[in-house]
């Protein structure tokens, strides 16, 4: 039976579906987005054309995706946010909104979204066994991070990019079965880390309309829907279309590594069994990065019952 495992870490919230003992969704929260579903009041301080016209408010920054007609510059309106902003190399593109009537109200959280899927939860607490390690929350993290995604008789690489997530496969064998357990492969890769948008997987040269039709009817066996996807064409290559409501778990964690490391590193601690030392070492970066979110530290010393600092 699937279970999600719930983690309220310090600056970042964890969750993992789990079920057999394996992960099959991996999802971090961290503070601060503008959540989908979140209404707010807003002013447009920017009209250019639909999806570049953008909205100011109390709860952040969007681009709107149509204004409705008669609205000028400076005017104020109700927003929904309906997909969350997206880290890119060198930038973050705004959250999405589109006006509403509905009143304002935040949207769900990674918890909310947990329990609303109908699967159990257990809430995680760091004095107890780590759960989450047990089921292999740092082989995924490392999936997201390296893009080297293992499968029995091959391997897949994971690249996003700005227009679109790629997955090359590789692998000795027969070139059709290969292609069949890498296109089911590809297909939990994407749900693991939460991949929406564009997807492109690049098979080995497939041969045959038989073939190539068992890759893609592994591929729809694997990947719920909502999707949708083109044929395996004669060079090998297969695209998906899937909402992209957030960014997915690689989005995030190569977005900033010092967080990244500065937020394990909190984690770590937090486990760790007392007596807990009051000085922790880290480079200079994750130093500077903690020393300008020193509530994180107060939450840390707080819950390990030091106080805590870094040098």
């Amino acid at each position: 039976m699937a279970e999600w495992l719930y983690e309220a870490g310090i600056g970042e919230a964890r969750a993992a579906l789990v079920e057999g003992g394996r992960i099959i969704q991996a999802r971090i929260e961290r503070p601060g987005a503008l959540r989908v579903g979140t209404v707010f009041e807003a002013r447009l301080v920017e009209r250019v054309a639909p999806g570049l016209s953008r909205v100011e408010g109390d709860a952040g920054a969007a681009v709107i995706e149509r204004v409705p007609p008669g609205v000028t510059e400076g005017a104020r309106l109700r927003v929904e946010v309906v997909r969350e902003a997206l880290p890119e190399p060198g930038r973050v593109k705004l959250a999405r909104v589109v006006t509403t009537d509905t009143a304002p109200r935040e949207g769900p959280n990674l918890l909310a979204r947990c329990r609303a899927s109908g699967e159990p939860v257990r809430l995680l607490r760091p004095h107890e066994p780590d759960a989450l390690e047990a089921a292999g929350w740092s082989e995924v993290l490392d999936e997201a991070l390296s893009g080297e995604i293992a499968f029995a008789g091959g391997a897949l690489r994971l690249s996003p990019t700005p227009a679109m997530t790629l997955f090359d496969v590789d692998g000795p064998g027969a070139v059709s079965q290969l292609a069949v357990t890498a296109g089911t492969a590809a297909a939990e890769a994407i749900v693991r880390h939460g991949i929406g948008g564009s997807i492109g997987i690049d098979f080995p040269t497939v041969t045959g309309k038989a073939e190539r039709q068992a890759v893609a009817e592994a591929i729809d066996a694997a990947l719920p829907q909502p999707f949708e996807r083109t044929a395996l064409n004669g060079f090998g290559f297969l695209q998906i279309v899937r909402p992209r409501p957030r960014a997915s778990l690689p989005e995030l964690l190569r977005a900033d590594r010092v967080a990244l490391e500065a937020l394990a590193l909190l984690r770590q601690i937090e486990r760790t069994p007392p007596p807990v030392p009051p000085v922790h070492r880290a480079p200079s970066p994750i130093v500077a990065w903690l020393a300008a979110r020193p509530e994180l530290t107060t939450a840390l010393s707080r819950s390990v019952g030091v106080p805590i600092s870094f040098a």
